[in-house]
This record gives structure tokens, sequence and C-alpha cells, in this order.
């Protein structure tokens, strides 16, 4: 095995998995090289961080991922004074340390941060692609390399939480949704090595699941719960006893529901 041929096994490992479903990767892949903002919708566990870090590792770029959230304050994001050994040190957010490192900054859920913090974004989303630090008084020009991606779970939106028009408009914008069945049985297969006909199964019942959605259930079930209970499957768990603890109760807190969902998980598996 020669050198170029070590580093390009190398580069494939170090790549996240991520099954395609549609164009997606392609648009990432313009929205990067033409130096556009990245907004992703999509529900929860359907895959949308697992996307981001694999095209930040097919693009070899590095990947600094913020998880938002009500306290998180423009501070947070663009860094701020710090105290010690009787000096003051400015000490990066990690919003800056992206824009200076030429990386993508992904910020996951953003609908969850402060409308006051998101505006610290809209220089960086526009043809400027600056961001200015008042405390310091520097004016960081981001490099081509540089992008800023966001993404939010729109079932979660209402008036209190959802992307004011004025910053919606900055980005281009993917919608995510959990893959038709037969891609999310691969996805399974490919992520625990279960058998193929246990993550048919699976996928077959989740799509039972998803359809309880606003009625039964609040949320659907994800992509992820599914992976983690193909997980303990794989591990040696019962398939009732792996699809009660991924799949009913983190769905669910009511009693009846989760007997009614334990039901059909019994009948799927002949129990």
């Amino acid at each position: 095995m020669n050198d170029r041929t070590a580093l390009g096994l190398l580069a494939k490992i170090a790549i996240p998995f991520y099954q395609p479903v549609g164009n997606e990767c392609a648009l990432f892949e313009y929205a990067f090289h033409n130096r556009l903002p990245l907004l992703i919708k999509g529900p929860t566990g359907c895959g949308k961080t697992r996307f981001v870090a694999h095209m930040a590792a097919r693009l070899a770029r590095p990947l600094i991922t913020v998880a938002c959230h009500d306290d998180l304050t423009a501070a947070d994001l663009v860094g701020r004074h710090l105290i010690g050994d009787g000096q003051t040190i400015w000490s990066d957010g990690p919003l800056t340390r992206a824009v200076r490192e030429g990386g993508i900054c992904y910020l996951d859920e953003v609908v969850e941060a402060r409308k006051d913090t998101t505006v610290v974004l809209h220089p960086l989303t526009d043809d400027r692609r600056i961001l200015p630090i008042e405390r310091t008084g520097e004016e960081l020009h981001a490099p081509d390399d540089f992008m800023l991606v966001v993404s939010y779970n729109p079932g979660y939106q209402n008036l209190l939480k959802s992307l004011k028009p004025s910053t919606r408009q900055r980005f281009i914008a993917i919608s995510f949704n959990f893959p038709p069945a037969e891609l999310e049985q691969q996805i399974i297969v490919t992520e625990t090595g279960i058998d193929s006909l246990l993550a048919q199964r699976l996928v077959s019942l989740v799509g039972h699941f998803r359809q309880l959605k606003d009625h039964d259930l609040e949320e659907a079930a994800s992509t992820r719960l599914l992976v983690y209970a193909a997980t303990l499957i794989k591990a040696g768990c019962d398939p009732v006893t792996a699809c009660e603890a991924a799949l009913i109760e983190p769905l669910t807190d009511d009693a009846d529901t989760a007997t009614a969902l334990l039901e059909v998980v019994k009948a799927t598996f002949g129990q």
C-alpha cells in the first residue's frame, strides 16, 4: 500500500457515515464554495447534525458546533474578557474562532437562542461577511473557507421561538425529513451491523409510530432512536425490551399510550 492510498483510506475512515436522500450534499458544496450561509430545517433525530459533520469532513474543514439554548448570549458566541493572574485576557467565542480559522460554525437549534443573540449573525450572512467585535474594536473579515450553518426543528416553532424573517432570508435552506423506508433500513444496518430483516421490522414499526404524531405522540420516532434500538438488539438485548427503552419511553410519559405502543412492538416481534 503506497502513501497516497493509505491517506485516502484514512480520509474515508475519518468521514462520518451519512446516507444522502436527495441533492443535499451537492447543495451544501455549492453553498460552501460560493460563500453562502445555510439553514437546515427538519425534525429531531433526522440526521441534520450528522450531515453537517459529514460535509465538514468531506470538505476538510474544522467544525465548531454550538448547541443553542435560552441563555445563549452574543458574548457566548463572539467572546469575552476573562480575568486571571491579575490580567484581563480576551477569549474568543466559538463563532469568532470559526471565522479566524476558516472553519464551519454550526449553530444547532438556533431558534432556542435569544433573538438579540442571533442578530450578531447578520453581518456574516450578507455580502460583507464580517464579524464586528465591539469589545476589542476588531472587524474580522471571514475567509473564503468560513461557512455558517444553522438548524432548527420547525415542529417546535411558535410565536415565541421562531427565526425572524430578517434572519431567515439571509440563508439558503434545505428541508430534511426522515428517509424513505429502504434508505432508513440501509442506515440502520450500516450504523449498527444488525440483520437486514430486523432492520426492516424496526423501520416498519416506527412507520406505525410516526402515524401517531400529533395524535397520541407529540414528536415522531426519529432515525436516531431507531439506531439506538438496533444497537441494543445487536448487543444481545431482547427486541421488545430494546424497543420499549429506545422507542417508547423516550416518546411518551402517558401510561396508556406506552401500553398501546408496547402491544404493537410485541405483535411486530411475535411475542
